[in-house]
């Protein structure tokens, strides 16, 4: 019985000694993809296309956040929201994260205001993009700084 206990026990060591270095690669991995840089996300986005600072999206967000894990964000933009004019997407962006890329919000003149609200969390004081595309392919943007008293991400 001794015997059986002993290869069972060689063959659980055996599985694990397999099964745990690949499962914190792939961790690794995930968490490496995920880090990205404003310019890439921009890129991504837009795929090269130019961005321009527009009046149109209104960015509301703190002057300053008491607690970086919870800082309230609002996007409005002035679009009549019509079959041929209306905006397709708003994303979110907090420029010095890890991972810059807070909320992508699809839309459709369906939703008959081009507008959304959120919480995002800030590590350190940085700036909070907005970046609008509309159905027309243009692509507008807004930000502004945020001062984080206490840090969210760390």
């Amino acid at each position: 019985m001794e015997r059986r206990l002993f290869i069972k026990g060689l063959g659980i060591i055996a599985a694990t000694s397999v099964v745990v270095p690949s499962i914190a690669m792939a961790a690794e991995k995930t968490a490496s993809a995920t880090k990205m840089g404003i310019d890439k996300a921009l890129s991504e986005i837009t795929g090269g296309k130019s961005i321009s600072v527009s009046s149109k999206v209104h960015l509301k967000a703190p002057e300053i956040a008491e607690n970086g894990a919870v800082v309230p964000v609002t996007i409005e933009v002035d679009s009549p929201m019509s079959e041929t004019d209306y905006v397709k997407a708003i994303h979110v962006f907090a420029t010095k994260n890890g991972n810059v890329r807070c909320a992508d919000v699809m839309l459709t003149p369906a939703n008959g205001k081009a507008f959304f609200s959120t919480r995002v969390k800030l590590g350190v004081s940085q700036d909070v993009m907005a970046l609008v595309e509309t159905s027309k392919g243009e692509f507008l943007s807004a930000s502004q700084n945020v001062k984080v008293t206490i840090g969210g991400c760390g």
